[in-house]
């Protein structure tokens, strides 16, 4: 026996009627405004986190010292370290600090991160290059920054070349390891099919292993700026009579954590700068690479 339901006249014109699409645009166009409001969401949300966590580190910095979980001499307020920053403006000695700090870094980097670009591709393309300097290098990276510093003293001395030697080094090893890899891992079969068309190995290199290598030797050149301003902090630890690390001896020295504070945080700044940047050059040389994730 079959069954038959009645329908009620609202729900057969319901049923009758069309789609609103202004309601539910199902056009190109339409998803098209779907995809761009959803990543304005995430680019806006993104930088409401990246934004809003140290804010509230800082508050809930002033709160411990509102609430004396420690004192200002061992921790000083916010407000003491922008009036810190004030007077090392005032003075001139942030001016002059920053540029040498800065002039350190990059000679230190463009220094170790030529030699770590031209080994990486020397050993990733040629069996021989792998043989001289990979095991080498290898045994070498495993050593930390800081032991490498007496040495660097006997050999260079106090003053600014064992500093820049130190930031060389530390500079070399990430880009030749992501150098190596990235120029080591492309897919023979790219190759091949280069050999196939008539490339010449000059026209393989140029066409298909350096675009393919590109973003691993990208990413070991972020790599290598990160290093670079941390063996900074270290090299200006030794006798630095300039630049930022210069401005936190000296004030350790008097006993000034407010200028110690201000200066560690003129570091992280400028790594945060350098990653910005960093990230933006990788956007603008690979713009073919999607974003991975999951949200």
């Amino acid at each position: 026996m079959t069954t038959i339901t009645a329908i009620a006249p609202d729900e057969k014109a319901a049923a009758k009627a069309p789609l609103n699409r202004a309601l539910i645009d199902l056009s190109p166009n339409g998803r098209g405004r779907v995809v761009a409001m959803r990543q304005r969401i995430r680019f806006w949300g993104g930088w409401t986190l990246r934004v809003g966590v140290p804010m509230l580190l800082i508050v809930f910095w002033q709160l411990a010292l509102n609430w004396h979980w420690t004192s200002e001499d061992t921790l000083p307020s916010p407000k003491t370290i922008v009036e810190a920053y004030k007077y090392l403006w005032g003075n001139g000695s942030l001016q002059d600090a920053i540029p040498v700090s800065l002039r350190r870094a990059g000679e230190g980097l463009l220094l170790g991160g030529s030699a770590g670009l031209v080994i990486g591709i020397f050993a990733g393309l040629w069996k021989l290059g792998e043989e001289i300097f990979d095991a080498t290098l290898q045994m070498l990276r495993t050593v930390p920054f800081i032991a490498l510093v007496p040495l660097f003293v006997t050999w260079f001395g106090i003053e600014e070349p064992s500093k820049l030697a130190l930031i060389t080094a530390a500079a070399l090893f990430p880009l030749y390891l992501n150098t190596f890899h990235a120029v080591k891992g492309v897919d023979q079969k790219l190759i091949e099919a280069g050999k196939t068309f008539g490339l010449t190995g000059f026209q393989i290199a140029r066409r298909i292993i350096f675009p393919t290598a590109l973003p691993g030797i990208l990413t070991g050149l972020r790599f290598a700026c990160s290093f670079s301003l941390l063996s900074l902090v270290l090299a200006e630890q030794v006798n630095a009579t300039a630049g930022i690390g210069y401005l936190i001896i000296n004030a350790q020295n008097n006993q000034r954590p407010d200028i110690v504070i201000a200066g560690i945080w003129i570091y992280a700044v400028l790594g945060i700068l350098i990653d910005f940047f960093m990230r933006g050059v990788e956007r603008l040389a690979l713009p073919w690479r999607a974003r991975v994730g999951i949200g």
